[in-house]
This record gives structure tokens, C-alpha cells and sequence, in this order.
């Protein structure tokens, strides 16, 4: 049997004698023209790979920006809602100090109260006799806590603490405003002695409207007020 080759340019082709083809080698130029092909399309898959991963990328910062902002309003929301608290100064007993209108932030966390703090004050039946509208809380300045000796001398206006004059540079003008309770007075256990800023221009614990012989039992305090947030133009701590 005499054998044969045939090649036909892509193909080699190996013959027998009877002229079948047994085997079918694909020629050297085909392989290398299909290895080209399939290295062009690795080459197109790599380049839309960092396009994909960069479409993700922002798309994940997105969501992890949204995830920031969610959590700052829900801290926000619990931070206001059991911890601090916004209050708007209404009338002028605080003057000049706190001007009605203004706001500030007020917290009862861990607090005890102590002498120069502002303080917002509840008033409801059990520690004031006061009725109707004035029912509404009051912000004042502690001025003497529990054991504490105080004295007021109406003629010169100056206010005394254990037979200490007080300096008091917040105050609009001195204390010669009187009111129904009698001094020296020794403050009571769990109770504050509090006066406005704007002394002749305040209802506090010189009169007996306020609390026992003019005393707040702390329990009332609803909170000290620790910042100013409005206006813009005075935002900042209290003192």
C-alpha cells in the first residue's frame, strides 16, 4: 500500500493508498491564528473589568455615605430626645444674660445642681402655687444649694451666701426688688435658692409663688442650660 500526503494550505491531510483521510492535523497557521483570537478577547474582558469595578466602588460609597448620615440623625434624634433638650427664653428675667427669643440646650445627665448654674425649672402644682399660663417652666440662676445661709440687702442690692457678698457681674442691675419671703434663710435639704439676672424684672425665690418660702426642691430641675444655639451671632457655652 503506498501512502500519500496532501496538503491543502490550513490542513495537512494524511492518505493511504485507498484515498481515506484517517487524521486530521490542524496546520500550524490556524492554531496560532485561534490563539490570537482568543488573547484579543482576554484582552477586551480585562479592559471592562475596572470599569465594573469602579461603577461598584461608587455605588458602595454611596451607600456607605447614606449609612453615615442615617445614624448621625438617629444619634441626633436619641441624643434630643433623652439627653439634651432645646429651650426658647421667654420675657426678660433673665436679661442680660439670656434675651427672650434666644435658645439654648439644656441637660439633666448626671447633673447636680451648684451655685452660678442656669437652670430650667418645672412648675406644677406640688411646688408652686401659681395657676394656669404660669404653670409653664422658668429658667433662673442657682444661686444657694442645700445648707446654705442666704441674705439679701435690699438697700445696697447686694445678695449674701454664708455671710458672703456674692459677686454677680451677670446681673442687669443690683437686687432691691423685694418679695413675700423672709431672710436669712437657710435653704432646705434637696432644694436651690434661685434668682433671675435681671433682678427688679424677676419672679424667683424671693417670692413664696415659686416654691416652699421660695425654695425648688431639685427635683424639678429639668436641666441646666450648658449651650446657646440661637442667635448664630452669640452661639456658645453658659456661664
Amino acid at each position: 500500500m503506498s501512502q500519500k500526503y496532501k496538503f491543502n494550505g490550513e490542513n495537512e491531510e494524511l492518505f493511504f493508498g485507498d484515498g481515506e483521510i484517517y487524521e486530521i492535523i490542524p496546520s500550524k497557521s490556524k492554531v496560532q491564528s485561534e490563539q490570537i483570537d482568543v488573547t484579543e478577547e482576554k484582552t477586551v474582558t480585562l479592559q471592562e473589568e475596572p470599569e465594573n469595578q469602579q461603577k461598584k466602588s461608587v455605588i458602595l460609597s454611596v451607600f456607605e455615605w447614606l449609612d453615615v448620615v442615617v445614624a448621625s440623625v438617629v444619634v441626633v434624634v436619641l441624643l434630643f430626645t433623652f439627653v439634651f433638650r432645646m429651650v426658647r427664653i421667654d420675657g426678660d428675667s433673665m436679661n442680660n444674660t439670656l434675651i427672650d427669643g434666644e435658645r439654648v440646650v439644656i441637660t439633666d445627665m448626671f447633673y447636680t445642681p451648684k451655685r452660678g448654674d442656669i437652670v430650667v425649672i418645672s412648675r406644677n402644682t406640688e411646688n408652686s402655687s401659681v395657676i394656669g399660663s404660669y404653670k409653664e417652666p422658668i429658667i433662673k440662676r442657682v444661686i444657694a444649694t442645700e445648707g446654705d445661709i442666704v441674705d439679701i440687702d435690699f438697700n445696697s442690692g447686694i445678695v449674701y451666701v454664708n455671710n458672703e457678698p456674692l459677686n454677680e457681674p451677670y446681673t442687669k442691675e443690683p437686687t432691691y426688688s423685694r418679695g413675700d419671703v423672709v431672710f436669712p434663710l437657710v435653704v432646705k435639704e434637696n432644694c436651690v435658692f434661685v434668682l433671675g439676672d435681671n433682678r427688679n424684672d424677676s419672679k424667683d425665690s424671693r417670692s413664696s409663688e415659686i416654691g416652699d418660702n421660695g425654695q425648688v426642691d431639685v427635683k424639678y430641675i429639668l436641666g441646666r442650660a450648658v449651650l446657646r444655639v440661637f442667635p448664630l451671632s452669640k452661639f456658645g457655652g453658659m456661664n
